[in-house]
């Protein structure tokens, strides 16, 4: 009886278990928006846009980075290059909102100012006691009377003179055959410790008891604006005259400094 040799069966070589694909969105993901927070915080009114691409952007990179860690993603570069940007991010956010809010706080400032201004005190041409005033009037709500002068917070002083009757030359602008024309004289002292710049200095007057509108009259004589830089212990002094029908009785003027002060308000007997 013959003997056979039994053959092993033939074994199959193990079949590798597929590779799973490297998890790389994350990292991706937080190099995008730390980019993207990152360009936003350049500008500062974008602070706030800033701030959360780089919080997200930087959370994002720290999962991508452990996901590296376990082998499960590949771009360790774009991770951390997605956590660094997340950080510049929210710097460039805090920075930003430091920038706007005193920018914004600094604009509300000066509205206030402007819309405010700086109120003034009554300084009689005569010997009577002065009064507080506002926005030109004396305490009993009357308007500054001539040789009175207004003297504001900073210790700047307007002074308006008595009319006075006034002829225009030939060749005057802003007289109307028929009226009168009447000159003052003003006066701005700079008694304070700041230089001031008197180019915003602006006048204007109505005439009668119903508050018609005064041109301005402008000649050779007359009608020169206020401008340049007033130092400190000097003063200007400026000759202006103002057309009004013949029957007016007062000629009220109105000086404002400038748009951080009030007007002072003088009624001129005519």
């Amino acid at each position: 009886m013959s003997q056979h040799t039994q053959q092993p069966p033939f074994s199959q070589p193990p079949v590798p278990a597929p590779q799973q694909p490297a998890r790389n969105g994350l990292g991706t993901a937080a190099l995008i928006l730390g980019i993207i927070g990152a360009l936003s915080g350049v500008i500062p009114f974008f602070f706030w846009l800033a701030g959360i691409l780089g919080l997200i952007g930087l959370i994002l990179g720290f999962s991508a980075r452990g996901r590296v860690k376990r082998g499960e993603a590949t771009n360790k570069g774009v991770a951390l290059t997605g956590v660094i940007l997340g950080l510049v991010s929210l710097v460039l956010s805090v920075v930003g909102a430091v920038i706007t809010f005193k920018a914004v706080g600094d604009a509300v400032d000066e509205i206030n100012k402007a819309t405010s201004g700086t109120s003034a005190s009554k300084k009689p041409g005569s010997d009577k006691p002065l009064e507080k005033a506002e926005d030109g009037e004396d305490a009993t709500g009357k308007a500054l009377a001539a040789g009175d002068s207004a003297v504001y917070d900073d210790d700047l002083t307007v002074t308006v003179s008595e009319p006075k009757a006034y002829t225009p030359t030939e060749y005057a602008v802003g007289h109307t055959k028929g009226n009168k024309a009447y000159k003052i004289t003003v006066t701005v002292e700079n008694a304070g410790k700041e230089k001031f710049d008197a180019s915003l200095i602006t006048g204007e007057a109505r005439a009668g008891k119903d508050g018609v509108k005064a041109e301005e009259i402008y000649d050779d004589k007359v009608g020169d604006p206020i401008t340049g830089t007033i130092l400190p212990g000097k003063k200007v002094t400026a000759t202006w005259a103002f057309d009004a029908p013949a029957d007016a009785k007062n000629l009220t003027v109105e000086i404002s400094p400038g748009i951080e002060y009030n007007a002072s308000v003088w009624d001129l007997k005519l």
